[in-house]
């Protein structure tokens, strides 16, 4: 978007950060409040393939106090298959589950936001407010998993949208899902920042048993105030511990993921969140680097400038610093960790803190060997 980068670069001189959000208030990109209550994105740019770009913008008839809030919506998605595969080298999974499309937390830094591009909507508030559920899931995972020759490997859920955003209570998607995994055998490791996993102790106790599952917690800050205006409707700080102990005493491997870590931001509490987690019941920890892929980028300078303006300059010059000068470097092997002098001493911290505490002593590594296909061998039953 032209006008943030113009504000971002007036704001990066120094002594612009006024004139920075005056150039966004005046080329109509910010919703207003009222409209925006409770989300994190204070602008909703149209998605990058569209033809046309929409402002709001005051005309003159005083019919902007007209227009309603940003409400959830929930539309139904209809997928042909579930799994989605990935050959990423640096991840350490092939296949993964998104119960939902958009998510209702609303993080700021979300690095899924641009996919929503690809269904004509936009990364900022529609992102937030426009969600897609796939009630049919737990139907196609069971005709996937029954598929001749299929070789299990752990499934990811979590790792794009959260499972647990405050829709599934309605929904239940990730439930279902959880019941056809759990009757095949077949291992599943789950991130979300969202306490209502705890609903779901029974079956991910049964599989952990097992050797099936595991979960890890994000915890980004454990400032209240940070966290209600970067993650607005995920579940708080304090919480998300309390779900860390309430899975580790039902015997559910825990680790903790500190994502994404902001330079400036949240990085001085990288500390006090591994002893937090694991005083919680973690034995687990891992981060990633800020990231800030295409339609990502104005919609978290917008929001730095909102909350943090005094911060603008000292954030982005240090994200800048770990990206080779940019606001990001999708580079493989580059952008969980980023590089350079601040990239590097993030990660000896990190290194040096989990082994002061005792986190990832060990890798839980679950099993595959307990997979089958619900009617054996994936055949179909006889007709009586």
């Amino acid at each position: 978007m032209d006008q943030i980068a113009r504000a971002d670069l007036a704001a990066s001189k120094g002594g612009g950060v006024a004139m920075a959000n005056a150039m966004i208030e005046e080329a109509g990109l910010r919703i207003g409040e009222d409209r925006r209550r409770g989300r994190a994105a204070g602008i909703n740019p149209t998605g990058r393939f569209e033809p046309l770009t929409r402002h709001v913008f005051d005309d003159g008839w005083e019919t902007l106090e007209d227009l309603p809030p940003f409400k959830t919506e929930v539309q139904v998605e209809k997928p042909r298959t579930i799994i989605t595969r990935n050959t990423s080298p640096d991840i350490s999974f092939d296949r993964s589950i998104n119960p939902y499309r958009g998510c209702e937390h609303g993080c700021v830094y979300c690095f899924a936001r641009p996919t929503h591009s690809y269904m004509g909507m936009s990364p900022g508030l529609d992102f937030e407010s426009r969600l897609f559920a796939k009630p049919d899931a737990a139907r196609l995972l069971e005709r996937e998993l029954s598929k001749p020759g299929y070789e299990p490997r752990t499934i990811a859920i979590g790792t794009n949208t959260d499972p647990y955003q405050p829709v599934e209570k309605k929904w239940r998607i990730m439930r279902e899902i959880l019941e056809v995994l759990e009757a095949h055998g077949h291992p599943v490791g789950i991130v979300t920042k969202s306490a209502l996993v705890t609903r779901d102790i029974d079956i991910l106790s049964r599989m952990a048993e097992r050797g099936l599952a595991k979960v890890a917690l994000s915890v980004t800050t454990l400032d209240r105030k940070l966290a209600r205006t970067m993650e607005p409707r995920a579940a708080t700080p304090p919480r998300r511990l309390e779900a860390m102990r309430s899975l580790s005493d039902a015997g559910i491997p825990v680790s903790v993921m500190i994502g994404p870590v902001i330079p400036g931001m949240n990085d001085s509490e990288m500390e006090r969140i591994l002893e937090s987690a694991y005083a919680a019941g973690a034995r687990e920890a891992g981060y990633i680097i800020l990231r800030l892929p295409l339609e990502v980028s104005p919609i978290f300078k917008d929001w730095l400038l909102r909350h943090y303006p005094d911060r603008y300059r000292h954030v982005m010059s240090l994200v800048r610093s770990m990206r080779g000068g940019k606001d990001y470097d999708a580079e493989w092997g580059k952008r969980m960790k980023g590089t350079g002098p601040y990239a590097w001493q993030i990660g000896r911290r990190f290194e040096i803190a989990a082994k002061r505490i005792g986190l990832n002593v060990q890798r839980r590594k679950l099993r595959t060997d307990l997979f089958k296909p619900l009617n054996g061998q994936g055949e179909q039953l006889v007709l009586l």
